[in-house]
């Protein structure tokens, strides 16, 4: 079971449009780089360059044949998440859209700025850089979701502690 604390401290400074980047509490280079040695690590995820970010995101996809979520988990082909360049640190990635309210609320993540205008699905969201190992692991989890939403293990949430 997923149990996602809630973020501590002020929420980072972002762009408020594309391309939607963290401008604050960006994470040093050891955090990146321990955050980065895991991220990829989820069965049947290939790492390459996001379709969809900047130049220097690299992009979680989904195996051929193992996309089995709905359209709104995934941002582009079989990319359902993607992680930003080092010195920015943040995601974006796709969850559910019953989860997307709470992991806002919570202090995680905000709206990609093209879902709040209705241009893309309500579950495409940015989460945000984790500053510590603690929050690695809380970023970790919300990966996991994503994961497992665009792997088409997840119906609602409800079972999800948020």
């Amino acid at each position: 079971m997923l149990k996602i604390p809630p973020r501590e401290g002020p929420r980072p400074a972002t762009t408020p449009c594309a391309p939607h980047t963290q401008i604050s509490q960006n994470p040093d280079a050891a955090t990146v780089r321990a955050f980065r040695e895991r991220a990829f690590d989820f069965p049947f995820v290939i790492r390459q360059p996001s379709m969809i970010s900047v130049p220097g995101a690299e992009a979680l996809c989904l195996e051929h044949g193992r996309g089995c979520g709905c359209r709104e988990a995934f941002m582009v082909g079989r990319e359902f998440a993607h992680v930003h360049p080092p010195q920015d640190g943040s995601l974006h990635m796709m969850l559910p859209e019953d989860a997307v309210p709470k992991i806002i609320d919570l202090g995680w993540a905000e709206p990609h700025p093209m879902a709040a205008a209705g241009m893309i699905p309500p579950t495409a969201v940015m989460v945000y850089a984790p500053r510590n190992a603690a929050e690695i692991e809380t970023v970790l989890g919300l990966l996991g979701l994503s994961y497992d939403f665009a792997s088409g293990r997840l119906g609602r949430v409800d079972n999800v502690v948020l």
